[in-house]
């Protein structure tokens, strides 16, 4: 699982530092990222992250959880052929 915060539409308001704060920072810049040292999201942050994206009140941050796109992606593989 990864996390990405749009920073054109990032308010910095802190909810994502507050609920996950092992994995949100606020940058140089005054709004939100994902902490540079975070590559994938460990299991035990995991539940905090996905509420931290759904409480972005300007929907910000979106989580993409790597083992269901290679799925989706497969599919569409098995499809074309």
């Amino acid at each position: 699982m990864k996390a990405k915060v749009n920073k054109d539409i990032c308010i910095g308001c802190g909810a994502c530092t507050q609920i996950a704060e092992n994995v949100f920072e606020f940058g140089s810049d005054g709004l939100a990222e994902v902490k540079k040292d975070i590559t994938e999201i460990k299991q035990e942050d995991k539940e905090f992250v996905l509420d931290a994206e759904g409480s972005c009140p300007v929907g910000a941050i979106t989580v993409q959880d790597e083992s269901n796109t290679e799925d989706e992606n497969d599919v569409e593989d098995q499809k074309a052929a």
